[in-house]
């Protein structure tokens, strides 16, 4: 699989990345085994980047990607991880993270957002514990949104320093909308931001972030290339969900306008899904979630398929219609 560099750094991703979120039993729960096989699958399939949080379980994701990755080549792969919410013990557990933070882990711990430069460090200490590794390659800030000038004034210039020491390799910030990003890469010196289902098949609308970032040699991981399951199969379903809820109508007719389009020149929606971020200068990677070993095979495979340009074309077209919302 190729390799796309991370802005102006000497770190490496691969073209298609690793979600660990899945694999912190997002929604439904995962066994050891499985998480353990979804991230054998991925690396026999060349995936060479693995992206994960505290967020994601409550330190569960980190475990096992941790325990998964270990006894590879440590030279041999890329792995990030973020910082923000600090995991502490939680006061009034309930039994259960799914209602709380959307995870089917048990709720012993609880997120305290914080984006002082000590909560990065102490947020980067506890991430490395976990992962059982001895540095990550990239850091993102996660989901800063009601935190922007702190995370500007603190939390990225923590990183930045760590970075300018080579004690990690890149510098970034992970959400789900763009203009909080595009106020980050202009005013500071990150290499890297993850934008999280706005730049896909069916959601442009973080296209002024792209334009941006091309222009300032800053790299965009395209992650959630299936806009949270509605691109995942050649046919949208009925009960697809979009944004992490089920797809409003207009949202779905149009998912399945750019289904008949894909299967107009032979090839399928999660295909086209997969390869589009990539198709932008700006893209070094595309981040899908995989909960298990077809999954990643999978999602592999559709990244090689070959789409003519014609289908992009019409694909566009299609595309140019009513934004979904």
């Amino acid at each position: 699989m190729k390799l796309r560099k991370v802005g102006h750094t000497l770190v490496e991703v691969s073209e298609l990345g690793f979600g660990g979120a899945q694999i912190g039993n997002l929604f439904v729960p995962v066994d050891d085994q499985t998480a353990r096989l979804a991230v054998d699958a991925a690396w026999d399939a060349g995936v060479r980047y693995f992206d994960t949080a505290p967020h994601y379980g409550l330190g569960w994701s980190e475990r096992r990607l941790g325990a998964a990755l270990a006894g590879r080549p440590r030279g041999e792969f890329v792995i990030s991880t973020k910082v923000g919410r600090l995991l502490v013990p939680n006061p009034m557990p309930t039994g259960s993270d799914l209602r709380t933070g959307g995870f089917e882990v048990p709720d012993d711990l609880t997120r305290v957002f914080d984006f002082t430069a000590g909560g990065v460090r102490q947020s980067l200490e506890a991430s490395l514990e976990r992962l059982q590794l001895d540095r990550v390659d990239i850091v993102y800030v996660h989901d800063p949104d009601n935190y922007l000038d702190q995370a500007i004034g603190q939390a990225i210039p923590a990183l930045l320093e760590l970075r300018d020491a080579g004690v990690i390799g890149a510098v970034g910030a992970g959400m789900n909308h763009w203009e909080p990003l595009l106020r980050i890469v202009s005013e500071t010196d990150v290499d890297v931001v993850m934008l999280a289902g706005r730049w896909t098949l069916l959601d442009r609308s973080g296209e002024p972030l792209l334009a941006e970032c091309a222009r300032r040699g800053v790299s965009v991981v395209a992650a959630a290339p299936y806009n949270s399951g509605l691109l995942s199969r050649p046919w949208p379903a009925d009960d697809g969900r979009f944004n992490y809820v089920k797809a409003k109508n207009n949202v779905l007719a149009q998912a399945r306008a750019l289904a008949t389009t894909c299967q107009k020149y032979g090839t399928t929606l999660p295909e086209a899904a997969v390869a589009f971020p990539l198709r932008h200068p700006a893209v070094a990677s595309v981040v899908a979630g995989m909960r298990n070993a077809t999954q990643a095979e999978s999602t592999a495979r559709h990244l090689s398929a070959e789409i003519p340009e014609a289908a992009w074309r019409d694909l566009d077209r299609v595309a140019a219609g009513p934004s979904p919302d």
